[in-house]
This record gives structure tokens, sequence and C-alpha cells, in this order.
């Protein structure tokens, strides 16, 4: 496939070459379903964004030939911690679970991306760029998707991998229910010296708000962190501040290598598809960065697109994927409220309540399945 020349026609187009939609393409690609993939940036974002990897999008990684290639580029953590301060309030533990990958798999978005790419073309795929859809109409026989630049691609099927301002979404006509946090988040991988170490994800509460750190490869850590309201550009001082105030004595900040703001939201599509319109990943759900579900969920959303596709019944679809993404949109918004919340009542009630709790080991396993999302095979 040739990645600059646009063809005139084709069986899906996929409208986004994130994580989402190159799964949706090395799926197509290896059961011979005609895509073309589409994407408005001359060449891949090199940026961290995503953290991990979890368990059951290990699972559909496999089974498209990815997984391996992707282990060795991250670091496999089985552990995570809850902390107020520094007096733990729950621990969970992956190595358990009922999969051939019992752990979280930390690992920058962008190798998640790179080791796609690699499999689509070695399936003989490639990304089209850069080709900005900026407008899609449907007929009785296909999709008719035009560029910004005024050429137009036939397609039997077009899907929207295209993120939270779908395209897609917005020419099917779907709408988008749900809301925004009224508190920012900051993302940032630094490196840094972190008293609990490299071998557990942690997840801080403090009145301020929550902050989440986790190890990534070459040394570093992801923070993530709720503020009221973040600069564009958190710098090593910022998150230097954050934790001082949120884990204090616990760390020290020695670099930034890469940081980011955004605002976020709860939504969910209210169809997956409206006749050759389709959706899939962020396009169709979004949510709390809590627990890191929402590149797998979209991962695994292409996945099962893919499959419905080439196996003719595009029906089931949505009937599979739309209650996880309800799920999943429900599931991140109470931790994400249960951690930020700033009252001292409920804060007391549930700094009183988790270390009981998390002592039962039939919570543990339940809350361990949901964050490896090993309840949506």
């Amino acid at each position: 496939m040739n990645a600059t020349a646009l063809p005139a026609t084709t069986r899906v187009a996929i409208v986004g070459a994130g994580p989402t939609g190159l799964a949706l393409a090395v799926t197509l690609a290896g059961a011979g379903v005609d895509f073309v993939l589409l994407d408005r940036l001359s060449e891949g974002a090199n940026t961290s964004r995503a953290g991990v990897v979890h368990a059951r999008t290990l699972e559909v990684l496999d089974e498209l030939g990815a997984s391996a290639a992707l282990i060795e580029r991250g670091l496999v953590i089985d552990r995570f911690r809850v902390r107020d301060g520094s007096r733990q309030l729950a621990a969970m533990d992956f190595s358990a679970l009922p999969t051939p990958f019992p752990y979280a798999l930390m690992v920058p978005q962008y190798e998640t991306e790179a080791v796609l790419l690699a499999r689509l073309r070695e399936l003989g795929g490639d990304v089209h760029r850069p080709y900005e859809v900026a407008g899609a109409e449907q007929d009785d026989d296909g999709v008719t998707l035009t560029m910004a630049t005024g050429e137009t691609l036939r397609a039997e099927y077009a899907v929207g991998a295209d993120g939270m301002h779908s395209v897609v979404r917005e020419a099917a006509g779907i709408g988008f229910r749900g809301g925004a946090y009224a508190q920012s988040f900051v993302l940032a991988d630094v490196t840094m010296d972190w008293a609990p170490g490299r071998d557990e994800v942690s997840l801080q509460f403090d009145a301020a708000g929550l902050v989440v750190i986790a190890p990534l490869p070459k040394d570093r850590y992801r923070v993530v962190a709720t503020v009221d309201d973040a600069p564009s550009e958190p710098d090593t001082a910022y998150v230097q501040r954050i934790l001082d105030e949120r884990a204090p004595g616990r760390a020290k900040v020695t670099g930034t290598v890469w940081s980011s703001r955004f605002r976020v939201h709860h939504r969910v599509a209210d169809s997956y598809r409206n006749g050759r319109l389709l959706l899939a990943g962020d396009a169709a759900h979004v949510h709390s960065p809590a627990g890191g579900q929402g590149m797998n969920t979209g991962i695994q959303d292409a996945f099962a697109l893919g499959r419905a596709i080439a196996e003719d019944r595009l029906d089931d679809y949505e009937a599979r994927r739309r209650p996880v993404a309800e799920r999943v949109v429900a599931f991140t918004d109470r931790m994400t409220r249960i951690a930020t919340t700033r009252s001292r009542v409920l804060r007391t009630a549930r700094n009183l309540a988790l270390p009981v709790v998390s002592r039962i080991p039939a919570f543990r396993t339940r809350l361990a399945t949901e964050l490896a999302e090993l309840n949506y095979r």
C-alpha cells in the first residue's frame, strides 16, 4: 500500500491512526479485508500520553501478533497501592489474575503505536498521511469522505477513530452525552527519586486532589494529578510542588521529559453506528484517566469491530462494546470522585473503609479484574 497516494475506493475507511485506528487496521489486514487508514498528521505524535496497557488488551494484541514486541519495550508491574500521605490504605496484586498477562505493562503510547504500525507494515498495510477528513456523506451504497484538500475516497463503511472531536461522529449526527470535570489534569513524565520505588503503581489521596505515580521504562515515572488550574506546560518545579503537597518527603524530581495538561470529560456516544458510519475509541467514549482505561478500551473496540466486519456481523458490535464503555465511564468516574472529594467527612469515611474492604480477597480480585478489563472478553 502506497502511504501517500489515495486510492479511489476501499471497503473500510478508517479515520485516525492512533492506537484504535492502528489496531483496527491490523485486525482487518490480518483478516484480508481491504481498508484505507487515514491520518491528518504528517507523522505519528511522538508523545507519551497513555502509559499503561492492561491484561485484556495484551490478550488482544497477542491475537494480533503484537504483544511480544510491546512487552519487550515496557515495564511489567503487578502491584497497585493506595495511600493517604505515607499511610497505606489498600494494596492490590495482579499476579493471580486468570490471564497469560497477570500484570499492567507500563509503556508510553508512542511505543504502543510504533509496535502496531510495525505489525501493520508486516501485514502489507500502512498509514496514508497527511489526509485530513473534512466531511463524510453516506448513501445506500457507501460513504464518500472528502479531504480538506478536496480529494475524495469512496468506501463501503467509514470508521471514526478520530478522537473526542470526531468528524465522523458529527457527520453521523450521533450525540455525545456526558459532562466535564471541574478540575484539570496534569500529566508529566519525570526522572525522580521516589520512596516507594519502581515496583508498584501508587495512587495518592490528598485534600488538594489525587496523584498517580507509575514507573515507566528508562528510569522515568509518570505523574498524573488533578489540579484546579494547571499551567499549559507543567515544569519540574511545578511537579515537585504537587508531590511535596500530596506525598511529602517521598519524592525528589530531577527532571521533566514531557508534560501536558488537559480537561477531562466523561461521555459516551448515543450510538456506535449510524448506517455505514461507525465509531471506536475516544470518538465513542471519553472518561477520567483514573485506572488508565481509555486507550485500552479503544484497542479492544477496534479488535471487536474488525472481527465484526470480517465476519459480517456488524450488528453485534454496538451490543458488545457500548455497555463496556458505559461501565468503564461509570467505574472511572466513581474512582475519580472518591479520590478527589474535598469533604472532610467523606475523606475520613473513605480512609476508614478502604483498609477494611481491601483485606477481603473477593474485593481485591474484583477490583483487579475490573482494572485489567478481563470482564470484557
